[in-house]
């Protein structure tokens, strides 16, 4: 089987879903939707096509790079951008060139702002023999980009074109029904692979939630982020935040982030860790499963990892309802859903968590259950692996 993977190369999500097919023996290959010649340490027996890049240490042996090679980063950085400059329409070309080369028994887009559009980008106008193509939605693709001015005539063409969708969630399956998809839908499936259950019980605390003395928050902060809001919302509780400690991970130093978290451990006394932007998974579940309940807001996004990964921790996920949260948690019973820009709310929220000993306590068992129920990493290789073949009929 020969798939052409057109995904972020440096994604973990990429990473993770592509290792769960890299040990079958099929043909993979990968043409990145963004042109960063950099690949992600976890990606395995898949051959990557980049322009210009320079020399990677932590790549797997088994990664095979296509491009042309330079002596540094800094120097392939500046000819990707003196390329895009010259020749704007470049990796169009490259992507057109390759699938004809390749003839490929399906092409797999992930994402849609980048990889989606550049497919079609890369055959329009052409006589190209498009293979299957199946597409998966990430996070905000359909429900913030298509009403946003310039990508729902895009968007639309996507979708009129890919012969199987995969989505996060039902959220996205009725968006995509909306915006004139008529093809296949494939099994809800997260962007990222399954949670190996064992693991996730022998790195997270012993005994009961409501023992826990960490607060984790989520750092993103910018066109969907909503962190800020977080620890405005924090600020509001903080004389119930003795003998706790505020984590915060997916930021980065100096960031609006950071500088609003050193300014709140001033006026409130409450340590404060910033985890480093290269923190590995691992580290990062760690400390959710060490946090009585963690903090994730945004205006716009599909299932995020950080609340499946949570609920597999035992931590207790307040959530912005502006996600398919929904789909994953009972509002008030195993999760607190929130609107991302209302700190009064969220605070709220934070106050119950802190107080309400039971509930997180009932939360921690039930949305471990439901993580062993979906998203065991062994069934969820295997319903992938599946769906290849059932759309191959291999």
């Amino acid at each position: 089987m020969k798939i052409l993977f057109v995904a972020m190369s440096n994604s973990i999500h990429t990473a993770r879903w592509v290792s769960q097919i890299a040990d079958q023996g099929w043909d993979l290959h990968l043409f990145p939707s963004i042109d960063v010649g950099q690949v992600h340490p976890l990606l395995k027996n898949i051959t990557v096509y980049h322009s210009f890049f320079g020399k990677q240490n932590n790549i797997q042996p088994t990664v095979r790079i296509k491009g042309f090679p330079v002596l540094s980063e800094r120097l392939a950085f500046a000819l990707r951008l003196f390329a895009k400059e010259l020749m704007p329409k470049y990796r169009i070309r490259q992507l057109r060139r390759l699938i004809k080369k390749l003839k490929p028994d399906l092409i797999h887009t992930m994402e849609t702002q980048h990889a989606g559009y550049l497919l079609i980008d890369a055959i329009k106008g052409t006589l190209i023999n498009l293979p299957t193509w199946v597409h998966s939605i990430w996070g905000s693709d359909l429900y913030l980009f298509s009403r946003l001015d310039g990508h729902q005539e895009k968007i639309k063409q996507v979708l009129s074109m890919c012969n199987y969708i995969a989505c996060e969630g039902q959220r996205d399956i009725k968006l995509a029904k909306e915006l004139g998809f008529n093809g296949k839908f494939l099994p809800t499936m997260q962007a990222t692979s399954g949670f190996d259950i064992d693991r996730c019980k022998k790195i997270k605390g012993f005994g009961p939630v409501a023992k826990r003395k960490i607060i984790a928050l989520k750092g993103y902060q910018g066109w969907a982020g909503r962190a800020l809001v977080g620890l405005r919302a924090l600020e509001k509780c903080k004389d119930l935040l003795s003998g706790y400690k505020l984590v915060i991970f997916s930021t980065f130093p100096d960031s609006d982030v950071s500088i609003s978290a050193e300014l709140f451990n001033h006026s409130s006394g409450i340590p404060i860790e910033i985890l480093s932007p290269d923190t590995k998974h691992e580290e990062i579940l760690k400390i959710l499963g060490q946090s009585r309940f963690s903090i994730g807001l945004s205006i716009s996004d599909g299932v995020p990892n950080s609340l499946l990964e949570s609920m597999a921790m035992g931590c207790f996920p307040i959530q912005s309802w502006t996600s398919c949260a929904d789909e994953w948690i009972k509002d008030g019973e195993t999760g607190i859903l929130v609107p991302p820009d209302d700190p009064e709310i969220v605070a709220m929220a934070i106050k119950r968590a802190l107080k309400d000993d039971k509930l997180v306590n009932l939360a921690a068992e039930k949305n471990l259950s439901i993580i062993k129920n979906i998203l065991d990493k062994n069934n969820v290789t295997k319903k992938v692996i599946n769906t290849y073949h059932s759309i191959l009929k291999y």
